[in-house]
């Protein structure tokens, strides 16, 4: 219960439990003054407690208690199911329970002898609950339409701030390309031949700067090749840390020619080499493990690193992340995940 009462906000609780009082007090008035009740009882006679509770309080807490019951059923227990199912569930739930509460209420008050509407009239025990409870569930739906529309434009709004800046940044990329390969090879040439070392890592930098080139013009790559390029990246991170850093890949040759959105993975190695264990004088480890179940890839990058207490605040520091992040919202309606690992440090993990 304690799980379902966290999907209800105290607030919302506080604005329907008002909405009832309110008119729980106005039906009683109603029914006082009717009855010819003013010239003998003065003003405030509507509001004795007894006869308010009896007369119009019992049932409204009953019907207030009532639309939780029915949103539980037709709304929570539903959830996953289209708008269209919850919407009828409601409806159908609506007339059924208030009919019951209504003939229950009418059995307890001729119990103990207390006025109730009769005939004809008892048909407004049953209408006006109904039509209370129709549009409080109408603007729940309408309300959460609304809620759910509007985080659906922040998401757009911030996918095309994504996309625009990923063009403009392929843009740039694409200006003269051949410029950078052509001063790397330059570079290249100047190099010693007993530095062969450095001209292998300026090679390997210049295959990075094309795969960067080609990942702004193509959807997907396989996988095969991310890897490629993420190893590449992490050769030249070793070079830097040496002995600091080991990687560990776990991928199934069947795997390799799964198509991936290319530049996946290298934002997510490099924010573990930058912020998780750069700062580490002993270094550490960074996985990269990739299988597939039901027929999705599951990745996950962990490290050894220093961790992140605030999970959630790193898509607040950078782009790498973010980007990644909504990507993934866009192309595939999924989202990083982030945990700690074992023994410490961080795992990034989604699924395509």
């Amino acid at each position: 219960m304690n799980t379902v009462m966290k999907n209800i906000k105290l607030k919302e609780l506080g604005i329907i439990f008002g909405f009832y009082l309110f008119f729980s007090i106005l039906y009683r008035i109603v029914l006082w003054y009717s009855a010819n009740n003013y010239e003998s009882e003065g003003f405030w006679g509507w509001a004795k407690l007894r006869d308010y509770w009896y007369m119009a309080g019992m049932q409204y807490v009953f019907y207030f208690i009532a639309s939780i019951f029915i949103w539980f059923l037709g709304v929570y227990l539903l959830k996953n199911r289209k708008k269209i199912v919850q919407i009828s569930v409601v409806a159908v739930l609506i007339p059924i329970v208030v009919y019951f509460i209504r003939e229950s209420r009418y059995i307890f008050l001729d119990s103990i002898d207390i006025w109730h509407l009769g005939g004809a009239g008892a048909v407004w025990d049953w209408y006006i609950p109904t039509l209370f409870m129709m549009i409080q569930f109408g603007c729940f739906f309408a309300y959460r339409y609304f809620k759910e529309n509007q985080q659906k434009l922040k998401v757009e709004g911030e996918l095309k701030t994504v996309a625009l800046k990923s063009e403009l940044s392929a843009l740039k990329a694409q200006l003269n390309p051949h410029f950078l390969y052509n001063i790397f090879n330059t570079i290249s040439a100047s190099v010693p031949p007993e530095n062969e070392k450095t001209r292998h890592l300026i090679a390997e930098l210049s295959d990075l700067f094309r795969y960067q080139l080609k990942a702004s013009k193509v959807e997907k790559v396989p996988l095969r090749e991310e890897l490629e390029f993420v190893n590449k990246y992490l050769d030249l991170e070793k070079e830097r840390f040496q002995e600091r850093l080991k990687v560990s890949i776990n991928v199934k040759e069947n795997l390799l020619d799964e198509m991936v959105p290319p530049m996946l993975l290298q934002p997510l190695v490099e924010n573990s080499v930058k912020h998780g264990l750069s700062s580490l004088i002993e270094g550490g480890e960074i996985s990269i493990s990739i299988f597939k179940k039901e027929d999705k890839l599951h990745f996950e990058i962990a490290d050894t690193g220093i961790g992140i207490e605030n999970k959630l605040s790193v898509f607040d520091k950078g782009i790498g992340l973010t980007n990644t992040k909504l990507r993934l919202e866009k192309m595939y309606q999924t989202t990083l995940n982030l945990s700690d690992n074992s023994p410490k440090g961080l795992k990034i993990s989604f699924t395509l």
